[in-house]
């Protein structure tokens, strides 16, 4: 019996702790390839690139599997991976780690989890995971964990049709996290701002900043399960109609 293929990519680059870590995750459940940025990705949301060529370089970052550097966003690394890399659909995708956590609204910026969408609107089980932990130095060994137990339980009973999750973990250690939850995604937003500055020649620039502020932390959801020390998951999907106003714009006179 064959082994599961098992497609890794991210959105912080080919040589990121991260997806170290995602790799030695899920390289004991099958056949991994890895395809990722050869730059940091982050924040590219769903983007794919029309106007410049793509391009991939094996890599020796992962010395015992496939792996690749690509050119492209995340998105563009999932396309290139399934069409022109593997040739068929791989048995699932994962995306991560990512250095920084993608609950609520932020999934909608965010390029690991464009990319396991991508994976979802392929209809392959696919998973984006993501640390609270912005630095360098992050720990990464409670999410390995976590991912491993994830995988399996993906591998074995499949997801729903183009549906994928999104993971977030704490920051700290494996015993400081109280369980796994699913969730749904928060009503939270970023209330942007910008920093307007001027160059040495005199010419305005700006730096976008902000506060991300919570609307409504309800119990079931993913920030309140972060806040409080658990694993979320979302199971996530790229259908964005509004089904509960669409009888209200059926009384319209249209």
């Amino acid at each position: 019996m064959n082994k599961p293929l098992i497609f890794i990519t991210n959105d912080d680059g080919i040589t990121s702790k991260g997806l170290r870590s995602l790799v030695e995750a899920a390289e004991e459940f099958g056949e991994v390839v890895i395809i990722a940025p050869d730059k940091p990705q982050s924040a590219m949301g769903h983007a794919i690139t029309i106007s410049n060529p793509l391009r991939l370089h094996p890599s020796i970052v992962f010395p015992n599997h496939k792996a690749f550097s690509c050119s492209g966003t995340p998105v563009d690394c999932v396309k290139l991976g399934i069409y022109e890399v593997m040739h068929r659909k791989p048995d699932i995708l994962l995306s991560g780690i990512n250095h920084g956590e993608n609950t609520s609204s932020n999934v909608l910026y965010s390029g690991t989890m464009s990319a396991a969408v991508e994976g979802a609107m392929e209809n392959i089980p696919s998973v984006g995971f993501s640390l609270k932990d912005f630095d360098s130095e992050a720990d990464f060994s409670a999410t390995i964990v976590v991912a491993k137990k994830i995988i399996k339980e993906v591998l074995s009973k499949k997801l729903p049709d183009h549906v994928c999750l999104n993971v977030n973990i704490p920051k700290g250690s494996i015993e400081n996290i109280k369980g796994i939850k699913i969730c749904k995604q928060a009503h939270a937003f970023w209330e942007d701002r910008f920093d307007k500055r001027d160059d040495q020649f005199g010419r305005p620039y700006y730096w976008l900043t902000g506060d991300f502020e919570c609307q409504s932390n309800d119990e079931d959801s993913d920030l309140h399960a972060m806040d409080n020390g658990y694993v979320s998951v979302v199971p996530t999907h790229f259908d964005l109609t509004a089904y509960s106003a669409m009888e209200t714009l059926k009384k319209w006179n249209l």
